[in-house]
């Protein structure tokens, strides 16, 4: 029976009803991304139920099953508790799940990837500048999936960018510089305080936000900037972008 056993961190992305009282779960873990199921989770007395809750770090302890695992035992590491009782915090929850689920297959053991969930949830939870985390998140997961977006050298000719560089291509993976603009003539067009937090955004680690004061107008163009490269390579719109865009109008 222990060899039908296994233990692992995990973060619940997702939940529905799944037969009359079980729960069908999306989990990241270190061991990659799982759908699994909670049994009986939906009655009133089920002990398991406050440790499968939407956006919870856990510790679980699961059971091969045939077709899907099924999780027996769940321990909360971290109950995030702001950031879900927080509708603009859950809401940026929601679009960090998206893009995770979006760039990463099943089983496809990634370590490294399923902390930087867990650092971003955790930031997600504890900081103000919840938008700037975002843009943070996104650097870094396409940074960690492959598709880093080419910030200090020009994505055509390789030669290091200066202030002057004002276009980004999501097609090409960055940042043209002058010669090269007209290299892709759907590049987007990019501002220089735009182009310095980008770049600064990419290098430093996440507490970093919170000491920084951006403009409006400057958030708003990386978000469109990097949005539009997350568009293009999962060739879809996400429809936690249309639940984030709401909480604005």
């Amino acid at each position: 029976m222990a060899e039908r056993l296994y233990r692992t961190e995990s973060i619940v992305l997702r939940r529905s009803d799944f037969s009359e009282s079980d729960r069908l779960i999306l989990l990241a873990t270190p061991l990659g991304k799982r759908r699994v199921v909670a049994k009986g989770v939906r009655k009133t007395m089920s002990r398991l139920a406050g440790h499968v809750e939407l956006f919870t770090h856990n510790t679980m302890l699961l059971a091969l099953g045939r077709n899907l695992d099924i999780i027996t035992q769940s321990q909360t590491i971290h109950g995030f508790s702001s950031l879900r009782s927080d509708l603009a915090r859950i809401s940026c929850a929601y679009y960090v799940a998206d893009v995770y689920d979006q760039f990463t297959q099943e089983e496809e053991e990634n370590r490294p990837l399923f902390e930087l969930l867990v650092q971003v949830f955790d930031g997600l939870n504890t900081r103000n500048n919840t938008d700037l985390a975002l843009r943070w998140y996104e650097l870094h997961i396409l940074h960690q999936t492959g598709y880093r977006p080419q910030l200090h050298y020009c994505a055509v000719c390789q030669e290091a960018l200066t202030e002057e560089a004002n276009r980004f291509s999501p097609t090409i993976g960055g940042v043209l510089c002058p010669r090269d603009a007209q290299a892709d003539r759907t590049a987007l067009p990019m501002g220089n305080a735009c182009f310095r937090l980008l770049r600064y955004l990419q290098s430093q680690p996440l507490e970093i936000v919170d000491t920084m004061t951006i403009s409006a107008t400057v958030r708003a163009e990386a978000e469109r900037l990097l949005r539009t490269y997350v568009r293009y390579i999962i060739e879809r719109d996400l429809k936690s972008v249309t639940f984030l865009n709401s909480l604005r109008t």
